[in-house]
Order: structure tokens, then sequence, then C-alpha cells
């Protein structure tokens, strides 16, 4: 079950960065078919290697896993913007994001 998620949720983010599973690999210092095997669902990462993995896409290990939060980057960035705002800012853009998500 979680082989299977970790395995989508890597591409997944992956894929929203617009970064090539080969340059990803590179780039934690694995071989350039690293990420294409865990994609590939011929492989896993050992634990150090999804922290690395989460380290790389700006994420903690709680964000990457979960499943309801489809962009954890960004939405990491907006929380840490959202904690420097006062209670009546925090009260108008709670107001804005319910009307956004009611348009869908």
């Amino acid at each position: 079950m979680y082989e299977e998620f970790t395995q989508n949720r890597i591409a997944q983010l992956r894929m929203q960065n617009n970064v090539s599973a080969r340059d990803m690999s590179l780039s934690l210092g694995q071989n350039d078919s690293y990420i294409n095997r865990i994609e590939n669902k011929k492989a896993l990462p050992s634990l150090q290697g999804l922290f690395y993995i989460c380290e790389y896409f700006s994420i903690s290990p709680q964000e990457f896993f979960d499943e309801g939060n489809v962009y954890p980057a960004q939405l990491s960035i907006i929380i840490e913007d959202l904690r420097k705002l006062d209670k009546d800012s925090l009260e108008h853009i709670g107001a804005i994001i319910r009307k956004l998500a009611n348009q869908k």
C-alpha cells in the first residue's frame, strides 16, 4: 500500500516541479536511473533516501505522506506566510479561500 503510494508520490512531485527523473537522481547523488527505478516500481528508497527526496522537494515527511495534500511545497509556503498575519487578516483570507473553493 505505502510502497505504491511512495512511488507514485515521487513521480507526482517530480512532474509538478518539471524535473526529469535523471536530473533528480543525479541531484540526490545517485546513479542516473535511481528515480526511474523507483517510479517504475522496481525499487523503493531507503528511509534516508526518502528524507533526501523530501528535502529535495522542500517538504517534510509528514507532508510527503499527506494524501490529501496534492501540492505540499506550495501549501507549506502559504502556511508560513499565513502565520505572520493577524486575526483580522486571517479571517479575510479565510473568506476568500471559502469563496474560491465554492466556485468549483
